[in-house]
């Protein structure tokens, strides 16, 4: 990890964990994962608000009541409102992304649950994924989210990584083995 990125991700972890500390001492555990759902949907549908919280054009005072009026209208929790805008305010908001998904796994920590990144050849039926899933939690012990990105070049299988494991069960994996042990013969 770069050494910026790695600078973010602190941050992020920094103002997550105060964040979700102040939700579970309020009780506001379930308003929290609503409010992250939002802010990660916007982050992941508006161009505009990507814009908003990564480019240095923006004053603070401009990036503040713009945070401060998208909180309003997404309707999110006081906690989330407020630290968005202490987020502005410090000129923060370039690791929101990195936030949102701090507490993602803090929430998931807390509620006893895992996420599975999953690459596939294609689209996974839900018998697959509910399959994939069940055999995940008999390995883990704990319940699984099934995350799962279609990625066509892997022909067939599926690369699975679970925290800092990873299985990769792909055919391109299985033919870029077979043609390196074919150099090594040659």
């Amino acid at each position: 990890m770069s050494e910026p990125a790695s600078i973010s991700l602190g941050i992020a972890v920094r103002y997550a964990t105060a964040v979700f500390d102040l939700a579970k001492e309020g009780k506001k555990l379930k308003a929290l994962e609503a409010d992250i759902n939002a802010l990660e949907g916007a982050l992941a549908e508006s161009a505009d608000f990507a814009d908003l919280i990564n480019s240095p054009v923006y004053t603070r005072d401009e990036q503040s009541a713009a945070i401060t009026a998208i909180a309003k209208k997404m309707k999110l929790s006081p906690i989330v409102s407020n630290t968005l805008g202490l987020m502005a305010e410090k000129r923060r908001l370039f690791v929101l992304p990195q936030f949102v998904q701090a507490l993602r796994e803090q929430l998931a920590d807390e509620k006893g649950e895992v996420t599975a990144e999953v690459t596939a050849a294609k689209k996974l039926t839900k018998a697959q994924s509910d399959a994939l899933a069940k055999t995940l939690k008999a390995s883990v012990g704990k319940d699984v989210i099934v995350n799962v990105v279609v990625d066509e070049s892997l022909i067939g299988g599926l690369i699975v990584k679970v925290g800092s494991k990873m299985i990769d069960t792909s055919i391109a994996s299985k033919l870029n083995n077979l043609q390196n042990a074919m150099k090594e013969v040659g």
